[in-house]
């Protein structure tokens, strides 16, 4: 996917995804500017610049995933390295604090954002920051910065991967792999929500269905339930937790496998079923709470895609969203689903830059790009 810049916009260059836990952040750090440009540059660009590039993190709850980073790519007709930033939306108001301390409103006057905050926060953006946003679909922006990102590829390697062998917990191993013939595709993105896609061409798609039952509903039972606090310590809990302590199996009602449909004695019967029992009940930890709600969701999300992926007639199956991020007992587990269920058939797709494809989108937007076949 090649990009063919209508008009180069001023720096710096930013693209916006402000999702309802989440906010990603992606910017463009220009390596090759002249030693005549940067006499020019104002103090205020080389202030944002040396602030984003040379902190891993932002106050307690900002983070640059450095692992992220691509490096040398060529952008209408710049070269630098493209930066990947979250934070919670819970602090969009410390960030546009921030935006208004550093003058960012003398530099630019529009910020290309996508995401349900593009909406929610754009008042506050004009109000608090002298800045407009510049709404666009997080649909459309979730295809573009995908398909754009799987072309530059992931620093020479693939940035698609699957799991072989999934359905042997010994043996699981992550192989990279190519999203070669990528149309059609069953695009399932796994935020705060579960939206699913059905990809036929870059600008050819429709939503077919979707779920509440997401990342979100994951993190917000979990602090419920067991007192967590953040995403990485819900996960950790998970990843030392035993959900057949809480879940009821085929095994607990049939005594082992029901063989006339092919249920395996280990697969989940009831989630949460156990916790009808008071002797049960008391006997869990808050870390089986934990990994049981990852995978009463994770289940959730596989079955709803495998059905998409049978009604639509859709091999490929491509799984994205912050969920995903440092998720490997959610993504083995979708891996696991999709093989089993579909006899095979089916194989879930993973992509390394998970919840930035909308935030790429927008910041193509500000390029005012076109694809070049």
């Amino acid at each position: 996917m090649k990009l063919k810049c209508s008009r180069k916009p001023a720096f710096p260059w930013f693209g916006m995804d402000i999702g309802g836990t989440l906010v990603k952040l992606v910017y463009f750090e220009p390596k090759d500017i002249t030693a005549e440009e940067e006499q020019e540059e104002v103090e205020n660009l080389k202030s944002i610049r040396r602030y984003l590039t040379s902190n891993t993190a932002y106050g307690k709850t900002g983070v640059r995933d450095v692992h992220l980073e691509l490096h040398n790519l060529t952008i209408c007709g710049r070269t630098g390295n493209l930066h990947f930033i979250r934070f919670p939306t819970a602090a969009m108001h410390r960030f546009i604090q921030m935006g208004r301390d550093k003058h960012f409103s003398s530099l630019h006057t529009t910020l290309c954002a996508t995401g349900g905050g593009a909406y929610k926060f754009e008042n506050d953006f004009r109000t608090m920051a002298d800045l407009e946003l510049l709404k666009l679909d997080e649909l459309d922006c979730l295809i573009q910065g995908l398909l754009y990102i799987d072309s530059v590829s992931f620093n020479g390697h693939p940035e698609c991967y699957y799991f072989e062998n999934p359905s042997d917990t010994q043996n699981c191993i992550k192989r990279p792999c190519s999203l070669d013939n990528l149309f059609p595709m069953l695009l399932v993105n796994i935020g705060s929500g579960v939206s699913i896609l059905a990809v036929y061409a870059k600008d050819d798609y429709k939503r077919v269905t979707g779920t509440s039952l997401g990342g979100g509903t994951f993190l917000g039972l979990c602090c419920l339930l067991t007192g967590c606090e953040t995403f990485e310590e819900a996960l950790e809990m998970a990843s030392k937790g035993d959900s057949t302590n809480v879940d009821k199996l085929v095994k607990d009602i049939y005594g082992g496998d029901y063989q006339r449909f092919g249920l395996q004695g280990s697969a989940v019967a009831s989630s949460f079923g156990h916790m009808m029992s008071k002797e049960k009940r008391e006997s869990i930890s808050k870390e089986d709470l934990a990994r049981a709600t990852l995978v009463t969701i994770t289940n959730n999300i596989g079955s709803i895609a495998r059905m998409c992926a049978v009604n639509e007639k859709i091999e490929r199956v491509v799984f994205v969203g912050n969920f995903l991020r440092i998720n490997t007992v959610s993504t083995k587990l979708l891996a696991y689903a999709m093989d089993f269920w579909s006899k095979g058939q089916l194989r879930a797709l993973f992509l390394e830059h998970e919840g930035y494809f909308g935030a790429v989108g927008a910041f193509l937007e500000l390029l005012k790009s076109s694809d070049d076949a």
